[in-house]
């Protein structure tokens, strides 16, 4: 269990003013002028040497992104932030956005000043409107006390930082989609190659992370990243904020060490399962889009990256759904799988036909209307839909549906069978 003192996000439940002199009483703003003064590549060091990994969902070294970023003095790079937080069960970003916002803008300078980048822009999803204008509020505040802007913190960096709200759409947390949405286009992913670092919003270099990636930074240069690496597992360091929700006593987002086992998180922080753990039917460990693993594997397995990668799931970012005994799986996947469907931006034809296609089977096996031999079919098109489309929106729609039938067809197919001869 994470001890108080290795605590990041001391405010996450607001029980403190986000105000900057709050803020700075915690501890933000603190010594940031001298980490620029070390340098850029000092502070790529750090975020290399602490192995974190980005915290959006793909997990990647976010170190190693940085240092992606060219050098050229000459040319104009920018950071990104995606606040486009729209996974369902996601909601850790809301609360730092609202609550601890100055960490994630102290974040900003700090890795913009580490990629050469004057200009960042937050990219927040229009549906968080009391989040953009605290946000706003904290950025205000920081180019009043002159922590942005011209010679940002008395460093000699200037530094600006831009709330850009969006409309709604799932699909621009994708990061290209989202620097097409930037640029005043429709949200639609770009094809890779190029890649952001090399050609990303108005064709300039860029890297694009997420809130929680970025707001951990400063407090990783503050305490160095030898401490930061000393939590949690190999390559799967530091703290993570969990959002922990469905079928459990007390929902909540909380502060845990990486590679916490999924039992602990659930019973010590959300009052465990609603009946009992014994009640416990299956969980979604990272948001919609990674697929659900039954109480068999929740016994043992660990919250992080490998551990639910070795059993064909994934961290995502980190959204514990629990559905217990009560929940009707089929139909909780064919609301997951109408949801995909509803944002696919229609670009790739496989995306376009197919999340309807697999929206529409999974209705027909949740009322019953199905042969067992149609499951057959439906994996199969899962197939077809994932890995070939231009983003990862396509294997989201998947990989539910696919984890629904690797662990509970049996129990599907026998209640289609039942539903046939009563027929």
């Amino acid at each position: 269990m994470l001890k108080a003192k290795d605590k990041i996000f001391t405010n996450l439940f607001g029980d403190q003013s986000y105000s900057l002199r709050e803020a700075q009483s915690r501890g933000d703003w603190d010594q940031t002028s001298n980490f620029i003064n070390k340098g850029s590549d000092w502070i790529i060091d750090e975020v290399k040497k602490s192995e974190l990994r980005g915290r959006g969902g793909a997990g990647f070294p976010t170190g190693l992104k940085w240092s992606f970023m060219p050098k050229d003095v000459n040319k104009n790079n920018y950071l990104v932030v995606n606040a486009d937080e729209s996974e369902p069960g996601t909601c850790k970003d809301r609360d730092m956005i609202r609550n601890e916002p100055h960490k994630l803008l102290e974040g900003c300078l700090l890795a913009g000043f580490a990629m050469n980048a004057h200009d960042c822009y937050i990219y927040i999803r229009g549906e968080y409107f009391n989040e953009s204008v605290v946000l706003q509020k904290a950025i205000d505040e920081a180019y009043e006390a002159g922590l942005i802007g011209k010679n940002a913190c008395n460093s000699g960096w200037d530094f600006n930082i831009y709330l850009h709200r969006g409309a709604g759409a799932y699909i621009c947390g994708e990061e290209t989609a989202l620097l097409e949405s930037l640029e005043g286009k429709k949200g639609q992913p770009r094809l890779k190659p190029p890649f952001p670092a090399n050609k990303g919003l108005y064709g300039s270099p860029t890297t694009v992370n997420n809130v929680e990636t970025i707001a951990v930074v400063p407090t990783v240069l503050r305490r160095g990243g030898s401490w930061f690496s000393s939590l949690g597992k190999t390559k799967n360091t530091g703290t993570k904020v969990f959002c922990i929700s469905g079928h459990v006593n007390t929902p909540c987002n909380i502060e845990e060490e990486m590679g916490i086992p999924l039992k602990e998180l659930i019973e010590k922080h959300a009052g465990g399962v609603r009946g009992g753990w014994n009640n416990l039917k299956a969980i979604i460990p990272g948001g919609s889009s990674v697929p659900m693993i039954p109480k068999s594997v929740c016994d043992s397995v660990s919250m992080d990256f490998d551990s639910l990668s070795s059993v064909k799931s994934g961290l995502g970012t980190a959204a514990v759904i629990v559905m217990d005994q009560s929940t009707d799986l089929v139909k909780a996947i064919a609301r997951i799988s109408r949801f995909y469907k509803h944002e696919s931006c229609g670009q790739c034809t496989p995306c376009r036909e197919g999340t309807g296609w697999m929206w529409r089977m999974m209705e027909k096996i949740a009322a019953g209307e199905a042969s067992p031999g149609e499951i057959d079919r439906l994996l199969d098109v899962t197939k077809q839909v994932e890995g070939h489309t231009i983003c990862a929106l396509g294997d989201a729609a998947a990989w539910p549906i696919q984890g629904l039938f690797r662990h509970f067809r049996d129990e599907i197919e026998e209640q289609l069978i039942k539903k046939i001869r009563a027929a």
